[in-house]
Protein backbone atom coordinates (compact mmCIF):
# COMPACT_ATOMS: atom_id res chain seq x y z
CA UNK A 1 0.00 0.00 0.00
CA UNK A 2 1.58 3.33 0.63
CA UNK A 3 2.25 5.31 4.07
CA UNK A 4 1.99 8.62 5.21
CA UNK A 5 4.04 10.60 7.53
CA UNK A 6 2.42 11.50 10.63
CA UNK A 7 2.38 14.37 12.44
CA UNK A 8 1.30 14.55 15.71
CA UNK A 9 0.27 18.95 15.44
CA UNK A 10 -1.67 18.33 12.09
CA UNK A 11 -5.27 17.02 12.08
CA UNK A 12 -5.01 16.02 8.22
CA UNK A 13 -2.13 13.64 8.57
CA UNK A 14 -4.28 11.76 11.57
CA UNK A 15 -7.20 11.69 9.81
CA UNK A 16 -5.48 10.17 6.73
CA UNK A 17 -3.57 7.78 9.07
CA UNK A 18 -6.95 6.70 10.14
CA UNK A 19 -7.81 6.03 6.52
CA UNK A 20 -4.61 4.22 6.10
CA UNK A 21 -5.51 1.95 8.30
CA UNK A 22 -8.96 1.33 7.93
CA UNK A 23 -7.51 0.93 3.45
CA UNK A 24 -5.38 -1.92 5.11
CA UNK A 25 -7.95 -3.31 7.23
CA UNK A 26 -10.77 -3.81 4.63
CA UNK A 27 -8.03 -4.78 2.12
CA UNK A 28 -6.59 -7.47 4.18
CA UNK A 29 -2.83 -5.97 4.66
CA UNK A 30 -2.36 -7.90 7.01
CA UNK A 31 0.09 -6.05 8.71
CA UNK A 32 -0.62 -3.01 11.75
CA UNK A 33 -0.16 0.35 10.32
CA UNK A 34 3.37 0.54 11.44
CA UNK A 35 4.47 -1.22 8.65
CA UNK A 36 7.60 -4.00 8.47
CA UNK A 37 8.11 -7.31 7.34
CA UNK A 38 7.67 -8.38 11.20
CA UNK A 39 5.16 -6.69 12.71
CA UNK A 40 1.66 -8.59 13.50
CA UNK A 41 -1.72 -8.31 12.35
CA UNK A 42 -4.42 -6.19 14.97
CA UNK A 43 -5.26 -9.01 17.81
CA UNK A 44 -2.24 -10.79 17.27
CA UNK A 45 -1.03 -10.01 21.17
CA UNK A 46 0.35 -12.43 22.43
CA UNK A 47 2.25 -14.20 19.51
CA UNK A 48 1.55 -17.83 19.67
CA UNK A 49 3.07 -21.32 18.08
CA UNK A 50 0.84 -24.30 18.44
CA UNK A 51 2.29 -27.55 18.25
CA UNK A 52 0.75 -31.44 18.77
CA UNK A 53 1.76 -34.78 18.85
CA UNK A 54 -0.27 -38.07 19.35
CA UNK A 55 -0.59 -37.78 23.38
CA UNK A 56 -0.91 -33.56 23.71
CA UNK A 57 -1.74 -30.33 22.49
CA UNK A 58 0.82 -27.37 23.23
CA UNK A 59 0.56 -23.50 23.11
CA UNK A 60 3.60 -21.45 23.59
CA UNK A 61 2.25 -17.95 23.89
CA UNK A 62 4.85 -15.35 24.12
CA UNK A 63 3.99 -12.68 26.96
CA UNK A 64 7.42 -10.55 28.07
CA UNK A 65 6.75 -8.23 30.38
CA UNK A 66 3.20 -9.54 31.64
CA UNK A 67 2.74 -10.61 35.39
CA UNK A 68 1.51 -14.11 34.62
CA UNK A 69 -1.04 -13.98 37.73
CA UNK A 70 -2.79 -11.35 35.41
CA UNK A 71 -3.81 -13.72 32.62
CA UNK A 72 -7.13 -15.34 32.90
CA UNK A 73 -6.36 -18.50 30.64
CA UNK A 74 -9.79 -19.94 29.95
CA UNK A 75 -10.99 -23.37 28.32
CA UNK A 76 -14.69 -24.10 26.85
CA UNK A 77 -15.51 -26.62 24.00
CA UNK A 78 -12.45 -26.69 22.10
CA UNK A 79 -11.31 -22.95 22.54
CA UNK A 80 -8.38 -21.64 24.40
CA UNK A 81 -9.32 -18.18 25.47
CA UNK A 82 -6.49 -15.95 26.86
CA UNK A 83 -7.12 -11.98 28.00
CA UNK A 84 -5.12 -9.74 29.93
CA UNK A 85 -3.56 -6.28 30.10
CA UNK A 86 -0.12 -5.02 29.40
CA UNK A 87 1.01 -2.08 30.79
CA UNK A 88 3.93 0.13 28.51
CA UNK A 89 5.64 2.62 30.39
CA UNK A 90 5.88 5.78 28.44
CA UNK A 91 7.10 9.04 28.83
CA UNK A 92 4.38 11.90 28.88
CA UNK A 93 7.12 14.88 27.55
CA UNK A 94 8.20 12.66 24.68
CA UNK A 95 7.16 12.70 21.36
CA UNK A 96 7.06 8.88 20.06
CA UNK A 97 7.28 8.34 16.29
CA UNK A 98 6.99 5.09 16.08
CA UNK A 99 5.05 2.73 19.02
CA UNK A 100 5.23 -0.79 17.76
CA UNK A 101 5.51 -2.60 21.14
CA UNK A 102 1.33 -3.66 22.02
CA UNK A 103 0.41 -1.94 25.10
CA UNK A 104 -3.01 -2.27 26.57
CA UNK A 105 -6.15 -5.00 26.98
CA UNK A 106 -6.13 -7.70 24.50
CA UNK A 107 -8.39 -10.85 24.23
CA UNK A 108 -7.26 -14.28 21.87
CA UNK A 109 -9.17 -17.23 21.27
CA UNK A 110 -7.49 -20.31 20.08
CA UNK A 111 -9.45 -23.14 18.19
CA UNK A 112 -8.14 -26.63 19.14
CA UNK A 113 -8.50 -29.99 17.91
CA UNK A 114 -11.56 -31.39 18.77
CA UNK A 115 -10.02 -34.53 20.63
CA UNK A 116 -8.68 -32.52 23.56
CA UNK A 117 -9.39 -32.99 27.12
CA UNK A 118 -10.25 -29.99 28.80
CA UNK A 119 -10.43 -31.19 32.01
CA UNK A 120 -6.42 -32.33 31.45
CA UNK A 121 -4.88 -29.03 30.93
CA UNK A 122 -1.99 -27.78 32.70
CA UNK A 123 -0.09 -24.18 32.44
CA UNK A 124 3.39 -22.47 33.01
CA UNK A 125 5.60 -19.58 32.28
CA UNK A 126 9.11 -19.08 32.11
CA UNK A 127 10.91 -16.23 30.36
CA UNK A 128 8.28 -14.60 29.32
CA UNK A 129 6.89 -17.80 27.64
CA UNK A 130 3.18 -19.10 28.74
CA UNK A 131 3.10 -22.91 27.64
CA UNK A 132 -0.41 -24.55 28.32
CA UNK A 133 -0.38 -28.05 27.48
CA UNK A 134 -3.73 -29.81 26.82
CA UNK A 135 -3.98 -33.55 26.83
CA UNK A 136 -6.05 -35.63 24.04
CA UNK A 137 -8.38 -37.61 25.25
CA UNK A 138 -7.11 -41.56 26.31
CA UNK A 139 -9.72 -42.72 23.17
CA UNK A 140 -8.60 -40.14 20.32
CA UNK A 141 -4.97 -41.37 20.93
CA UNK A 142 -3.60 -44.24 17.93
CA UNK A 143 -3.50 -46.86 19.22
CA UNK A 144 -1.40 -50.09 17.71
CA UNK A 145 -3.25 -53.21 16.53
CA UNK A 146 -1.28 -56.26 16.94
CA UNK A 147 -1.85 -59.37 14.49
CA UNK A 148 -2.28 -62.61 15.11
Amino acid sequence: MFAIASSASDPLFDELWRLQEQVDELFGNGTSSSGGIRSLPRGSFPAVNIGHTPERVDVYLFAPGIDPKSLDISIQQNLLTVAGRREIPTEERATYYRQERFGGEFHRVIALPEDIDPDRVHARYQDGIVQIGVERREAARPRQIEIR
